[in-house]
């Protein structure tokens, strides 16, 4: 069944990414349903490889400060959220818990590089999908790759286990700081049907 033309605009068709919030808390109980949701999109094996880390006070938030380019900085202090999209690389660890063949995890423990290219794609679809669900929720969305993943995975991620994938800010947006839609690229440019 078809969503909503209400549903669209708020998924896709009227959202921002977010520039500034407002000075408004996101409840832990709203960042559970927000991985309630996320968690549920498709993966390879269902291998949900993806973590995340979601910064809700000042102090963790000024863990991350060093690692944002310049103009990432003030609008990270100012997010309610910052989500730190990450990949676990030894997430075939976990899929015997998740995926019906006992036996799949010998196909990523053997090979690292096959393991961290399903991890990182897999990890950028669930990245996705809590944006998605994130505008479901009525949040809007600041995603950003304006970083330096080294100093993120040195911060947050010692023992090389999780990796950063990308940044993202959650809560509400400051309209005022809004800006108009960029163009996006037509069915033409974009697209093939063979």
């Amino acid at each position: 069944m078809r969503v909503t033309d209400a549903c669209l605009d708020q998924l896709f068709r009227a959202a921002r990414t977010a520039r500034g919030f407002v000075p408004e808390d996101v409840p832990e109980a709203l960042l559970r349903e927000l991985y309630d949701l996320a968690r549920m999109g498709p993966t390879t094996q269902n291998s949900q490889p993806a973590r995340f880390v979601f910064l809700t006070t000042p102090a963790a938030k000024e863990r991350l400060v060093p690692a944002l380019n310049p103009p990432n900085v003030d609008k990270t202090r100012a997010a309610p959220v910052t989500v730190i999209v990450a990949y676990d690389t030894r997430f075939y660890d976990l899929l015997h818990k998740v995926w019906h063949v006992p036996t799949v995890r010998d196909n990523y423990a053997g090979n690292t590089a096959h393991a961290e290219l399903t991890a990182l794609r897999n990890g950028s679809l669930q990245g996705a999908y809590l944006i998605l669900a994130a505008r479901a929720l009525g949040l809007d969305c600041g995603p950003m790759s304006g970083f330096s993943l080294e100093r993120v995975n040195a911060e947050f991620f010692a023992d090389g286990r999780w990796k950063a994938n990308f940044l993202c800010n959650l809560g509400r947006a400051d309209a005022s700081k809004a800006t108009p839609r960029s163009p996006r690229l037509t069915f033409e440019e974009a697209c093939q049907v063979l």
